[in-house]
C-alpha cells in the first residue's frame, strides 16, 4: 500500500471581495466628492495620483478577482472628476487613455506585490504557544523555537491562528436566478419607474431593494453587477440631463455616488450574514456528529471499527485506518471493503497512523476530522491495552490454576496415598500376624482414600474440562429418583446403599428433567459430599426436591455453621475452603473445587445453583432444573 500523501496547504488569497470593495469604493466616492466640491481646486493629476493609491493599495491586499472591479471604477472617477463638467463621463478624453495605462499599470503592480507579500508571509508563521501560569513570558534564551506539529508543553499540538478565509458557495440554480433578476428584473423596474414619476431618492431606494435581493440570491458578486447596472440605469433615464452621463446636479451626484456605495455595502452584509448562518449551521452539523461520536464511545463501542461505522454512517462512503509497519502502510481497521466514488481524504493522527475517507456525502471539516483522529487514536490504544489485559489476566489465571494445583498435589493428593501407601505397607509385614478386624479396619482406609483420591481427579479433570470449554453434555430426560442414589454410593458418611446418612425426598409424580445423568450424578456427589462433610453429628443432612413452574427444585439441606452472605459468591470460585468466617474450613479434605465444579456443570446443562441459609442454622443448596416436557415444547 502506497504512503498517504500530505495534506496540501490552504493558500492565502487576500482581504475577500464582501469587505474590500465596500472600503475602495467608499474611498473612490471622498475622492470624486472632494474634487467636484473643489471646482477645480484639485487638478486632474491629483485625482488620477489619489485613485492611483487606492487602486493600487486595494489590489495589494484584496484577493485577485477585486482588483479589476477596483480599477475600472478608478478610471470611471478619473474621466468623470478630473475637470468640470463634473460626473459627466468622457470615454474619448484626451486623459482617458493615459489614466487607463497608469490604473492598469498601478492594478497589475498591486496584484504581483500581494501575490509576493503573501507568499513570503506564508513562509514565515507566526506560532503562538500558550503556557498555563506563563502567560507573555519570553521564551528562554537558547532554547529552539518548535517546529509545525510538534507536541506543546501540555502535549497538545501547537497549531498556527490565521484568519479564517471568507468565502461561499452558491449553488448553479441561484446564480442562474440572480442573473434572471439582473438582466430582466432591473429593466422592468426601470420601466415601471418611469411611468411612477418618484423622486429621486424612492427611485434609489427601490433600486437598493433590487440590489439586496440579487444578493440574497446570487451571492456578492451578482449584487456588485446590479448596483453598478442600478447605477447607471438610474443616471440614464433620473438624473437630469435625461439619456446621458452627465449629471447637472450635485446633490444628484452626491445621491448616486452614495447609492452605488451603500448597494455595494449593504450587498457585502447580506453576503456576509449569509456566509455566517451557512458557516453556523455547518457548525451546528459537526457538532451534532462530534456529540453523537462521543455518545458511540460513551457507550462502550469505543472501538476503531465503531468510530468508522459512525462515520461512514453518518456521512457515507467508506473509510480505513492504516498504520506504518516497516514501510508498508497496513489497514488496521475499516468500515466497509467495498470501493467509494470521489475524493480522498486523508489526516494525520500520530505519524504511524493515518485516517484515509472517501465517497462521503459532505466533505470532513477540519474539526470533524481532529476529533475523528482523536478518538481513534484513544480507541486503537484502549483496544489494544483490553487484548493486553486480557492476555495478562489469561496468563494469571494459568499460574494460578497451576500454583493451586501444584498445591493440591503436594498435599491433598499425597493425603490419601500415604494412607494408602501406609496401609499396604502394614498388611504386607511378615513379623505381625493381623487380627481379621485389623485387616478389615486397614482395607476399609484403603478404600476410603481410594475413593477421596478419586473424587479429587475427578474435579480436577472436570475443572480442566469446563476450562478448555471441551465439555460437551448430553441433555435427555432424567429422572431425579434415579440419579440420586447413584450420586450417594462411595461418599464419606454415607452407608452402603449410599442413604444411612442423608434423607432423600422425593415426591412420587415429580417431572423428569431435562439433564446429562452422568454431569447430575457428579453434581449432586459434590453436594451430598459437602453436606455430609458440614452436618453436626445428630443432625442428618437431606435432599428435597420439588416443582417450582416449568422447572425442578432440588435442595440440599445441611446444619452446619452455614456461611455469611456476603462471603457465598466466593463459594463458586475455584480453591476455594470458607468455613463460616471466611477462613479455609481446617476440617475438611480437598481442592475446593466441588462447587466451582457444580457450578459450570449446571451452567452448561442449563441450570442453576444459589447458597441459601438454613432456618435454625446451615446452608442450604438450591438447583434449579428444567422440566423436559416444558423444555420440549418451547424448543418446538
Amino acid at each position: 500500500m502506497s504512503e498517504p500523501a500530505a495534506p496540501r496547504p490552504r493558500r492565502r488569497r487576500g482581504l475577500s471581495a464582501p469587505l474590500a470593495l465596500p472600503a475602495g469604493f467608499a474611498a473612490l466616492l471622498v475622492i470624486g466628492a472632494a474634487a467636484a466640491a473643489s471646482h477645480g481646486g484639485l487638478s486632474a493629476g491629483v485625482v488620477l495620483i489619489l485613485v492611483t493609491i487606492v487602486v493600487t493599495v486595494g489590489s495589494m491586499v484584496a484577493e485577485p478577482a477585486v482588483s479589476p472591479v477596483l480599477g475600472v471604477i478608478g478610471w470611471l472617477t478619473v474621466i468623470g472628476f478630473s475637470r468640470p463638467p463634473y460626473a459627466e463621463l468622457q470615454p474619448t478624453s484626451r486623459l482617458a487613455g493615459p489614466a487607463a495605462l497608469v490604473i492598469a499599470g498601478a492594478t497589475v503592480a498591486g496584484i504581483l506585490v500581494g501575490v509576493v507579500v503573501r507568499r513570503l508571509a506564508a513562509s514565515v508563521t507566526l506560532w503562538i504557544v500558550e503556557v498555563p501560569g506563563q502567560v507573555g513570558a519570553a521564551p528562554d534564551r537558547g532554547q529552539a523555537p518548535a517546529s509545525p506539529g510538534s507536541p506543546g508543553p501540555a502535549g497538545s499540538p501547537i497549531r498556527p491562528r490565521r484568519l479564517a478565509y471568507l468565502t461561499g458557495v452558491i449553488g448553479v440554480r441561484r446564480v442562474l436566478l440572480a442573473g434572471a433578476l439582473l438582466v430582466g428584473g432591473l429593466p422592468l423596474l426601470t420601466l415601471a419607474l418611469s411611468r411612477l414619476h418618484l423622486d429621486l431618492g424612492d427611485d434609489l431606494l427601490v433600486y437598493l431593494a433590487a440590489v439586496v435581493a440579487v444578493a440574497v440570491v446570487g451571492g456578492f458578486w451578482p449584487a456588485v453587477l446590479a448596483a453598478i447596472a442600478a447605477s447607471l440605469l438610474v443616471n440614464w433615464y433620473f438624473t437630469p440631463p435625461l439619456h446621458t452621463l452627465t449629471i447637472a446636479d450635485g446633490k444628484s451626484l452626491l445621491a448616486l455616488l452614495l447609492f452605488v456605495t451603500v448597494a455595494v455595502t449593504v450587498s457585502s452584509v447580506v453576503h456576509l450574514a449569509a456566509l455566517r448562518a451557512r458557516q453556523a449551521a455547518r457548525s451546528t452539523e459537526e457538532a451534532e456528529d462530534l456529540l453523537a461520536l462521543a455518545q458511540t464511545v460513551l457507550g462502550g463501542r469505543d472501538t476503531p471499527a465503531a468510530v468508522l461505522e459512525h462515520l461512514t454512517t453518518s456521512r457515507g462512503g467508506r473509510a480505513s485506518l492504516l498504520e506504518r509497519t516497516g514501510d508498508a502502510w497496513v489497514r488496521v481497521a475499516g468500515s466497509t471493503l467495498e470501493p467509494a466514488e470521489g475524493p480522498v481524504q486523508r489526516a494525520e493522527v500520530r505519524p504511524d497512523l493515518v485516517l484515509e475517507a472517501s465517497g462521503q456525502h459532505r466533505p470532513l471539516s477540519p474539526r470533524l476530522l481532529t476529533g475523528l483522529t482523536t478518538q481513534l487514536a484513544a480507541a486503537l490504544d484502549r483496544d489494544r491495552l483490553r487484548t493486553q489485559a486480557a492476555q495478562a489476566e489469561a496468563l494469571a489465571e494459568g499460574n494460578r490454576m497451576r500454583t493451586a494445583l501444584l498445591a493440591a498435589v503436594s498435599h491433598d493428593l499425597r493425603t490419601p496415598l500415604a494412607s494408602i501407601k501406609a496401609s499396604v505397607s502394614t498388611l504386607r509385614q511378615t513379623d505381625v500376624e493381623w487380627t481379621q478386624d485389623d485387616e478389615a479396619a486397614l482395607l476399609a482406609t484403603i478404600e476410603a482414600s481410594a475413593d477421596r483420591l478419586d473424587a479429587l481427579i475427578g474435579n480436577l479433570l472436570d475443572m480442566s474440562r469446563l476450562t478448555t470449554g471441551s465439555l460437551q453434555p448430553f441433555l435427555r430426560p432424567t429422572a431425579i429418583d434415579e440419579v440420586a442414589p447413584i450420586a450417594l454410593r462411595g461418599l464419606e458418611g454415607a452407608g452402603p446403599d449410599g442413604g444411612s446418612q442423608l434423607e432423600l425426598a422425593v415426591p412420587d409424580g415429580l417431572p423428569l428433567v431435562l439433564t446429562d445423568p452422568g454431569l447430575l450424578e457428579r453434581v449432586l456427589a459434590n453436594l451430598f459430599a459437602n453436606a455430609l462433610a458440614y452436618s453436626p453429628p445428630g443432625r442428618r443432612p437431606g435432599m428435597r426436591a420439588s416443582q417450582v413452574g416449568d422447572s425442578v427444585l432440588l435442595e440440599v439441606i445441611d446444619h452446619g455453621r452455614g456461611v455469611p452472605d456476603d462471603l457465598k459468591p466466593r463459594m463458586f470460585l475455584p480453591f476455594q475452603r470458607l468455613d463460616g468466617r471466611g477462613a479455609d474450613r481446617s476440617g475438611v479434605t480437598g481442592v475446593g473445587l466441588g462447587l466451582a465444579v457444580v457450578q459450570g456443570f449446571l451452567d452448561t446443562m442449563g441450570g442453576t445453583v444459589v447458597a441459601a441459609d438454613t432456618p435454625g442454622g446451615g446452608l442450604t443448596m438450591r438447583v434449579t432444573l428444567p422440566c423436559a416436557v416444558a423444555a420440549a415444547s418451547v424448543t418446538a
